[in-house]
């Protein structure tokens, strides 16, 4: 997918024929993403750290509990050693929003302290579930991206394992980054380069794994 990224990085017009499997692929790949999520996450039952999912929900827990200013420091609140947040502040602020979402339906899942290791079912579901929403920043603009003629590519991407495999069977919310990215592909396609710009950089400041795509943008902006 980043190779695919990266070899469209050119000016062209995206191409307005509406495919008629469009629809249908883009359905087949958030089914797909449905069915993984049923599986077990990472660290499933397994403490003390529990795995990605328990990060991921760790991260919810301080950003909603602790003030901003602790989020990245080793405090009494916020133990680093603990699944210490590790990626830059756009993760931070998207973990903040599904936390208070989660806050919203049911406290006990984001309780300090007393909160680490949360499994329950429904909790799972709500966490599935925030993904297949983040999924929204990432497929479509990645189908707008693929010219609708080219069948094979659609195809390919729809049920390409590697993101759908980490995102909703591991645990991650990587669809972001790579959303952001694609839509900064469009925007710079579209002419707009500080758009594209603005969007990478958004990307970046919520993975690192987005600077594998940086030389690409910077030599094309350049």
């Amino acid at each position: 997918q980043h190779y695919f990224i990266q070899s469209n990085l050119r000016m062209t017009a995206p191409d307005s024929h509406y495919h008629e499997y469009t629809i249908p692929l883009l359905l087949l790949a958030l089914y797909i993403r449905i069915c993984i999520s049923f599986a077990p996450h990472s660290g499933y039952q397994d403490p003390p750290t529990f795995g990605d999912y328990e990060a991921q929900r760790h991260w919810q827990e301080v950003t909603v509990n602790v003030p901003l200013v602790d989020w990245y420091r080793n405090t009494s609140s916020n133990n680093l050693s603990y699944w210490g947040l590790d990626y830059p502040p756009l993760t931070a602020f998207h973990s903040q929003a599904v936390g208070w979402v989660g806050h919203s339906i049911n406290s006990s899942w984001v309780e300090l302290y007393s909160s680490r290791g949360e499994e329950s079912y429904p909790h799972k579901v709500f966490m599935r579930a925030s993904v297949l929403v983040a999924e929204l920043l990432h497929l479509p603009p990645l189908f707008l991206l693929t010219p609708s003629s080219n069948l094979p590519a659609l195809a390919l991407l729809a049920v390409t394992p590697a993101q759908p495999l980490i995102d909703h069977g591991h645990f991650q919310y990587n669809c972001i980054s790579l959303g952001l990215t694609v839509l900064a592909v469009l925007a710079l396609r579209g002419g707009r380069l500080y758009s594209g710009s603005c969007l990478f950089s958004l990307a970046l400041n919520y993975k690192q794994m987005s600077l594998y795509h940086a030389l690409p943008f910077f030599f094309y902006i350049l």
